[in-house]
């Protein structure tokens, strides 16, 4: 027999946040947020329930919460996403690793590839950190924008790449602006 609250782990609701970045998708399952895209769209909610396998339903009083906390961030109202999340997509190396990251990298800070992978005991080389970031489901909320090389940015899967980290860094305070930079635009002149 199947209570509610399975039924609300077995399926998957998404929510759109406007931001500065373009609109963000949010899949939302009953443990929490399990995926974050920088896109919104028909191909980026096929490649999320491919992912979860679940089935979608509409369920506004679940995805509010991270559309909130999107919001607060991007106003600059908060630092933190208080949110549950759903580690579910995460394999142990992920998991031990971006946990790591989430509870010990705060706003405004940086942290190296190698940095993490030591804090993290994952025993792995920085390149493999750099993957494991590239592969994150959760990107801004698990914040793998604010793990960089050792000798620059690195990369960013994120929305258009590394631009999408700079910018993120910058508003975080993490990074001086180097350009006038508008995410949908590029640069200003």
């Amino acid at each position: 027999m199947t209570g509610i609250m399975d039924t609300m782990t077995d399926t998957l609701a998404f929510a759109t946040a406007e931001t500065p970045l373009g609109p963000l998708l949010a899949a939302v399952t009953g443990d929490g947020v399990a995926w974050l895209d920088f896109r919104d769209g028909p191909d980026a909610r096929a490649r999320a329930v491919r992912a979860l396998r679940l089935p979608v339903v509409a369920d506004p009083a679940r995805t509010a919460p991270v559309t909130a906390a999107l919001a607060a961030y991007f106003a600059e109202e908060a630092r933190d996403f208080d949110v549950p999340l759903d580690w579910r997509l995460y394999s142990p190396l992920q998991r031990q690793v971006l946990e790591t990251l989430y509870t010990t990298v705060p706003y405004g800070a940086l942290t190296t590839y190698g940095e993490i992978g030591t804090r993290s005991g994952a025993g792995v080389p920085a390149q493999a950190i750099g993957q494991v970031m590239g592969s994150n489901p959760i990107p801004l909320i698990v914040p793998c924008h604010r793990v960089v090389s050792s000798t620059g940015l690195g990369g960013y899967s994120g929305g258009s790449g590394v631009e999408v980290k700079r910018w993120l860094l910058m508003f975080e305070g993490a990074l001086p602006a180097t350009l006038d930079w508008d995410p949908a635009e590029g640069p200003r002149s």
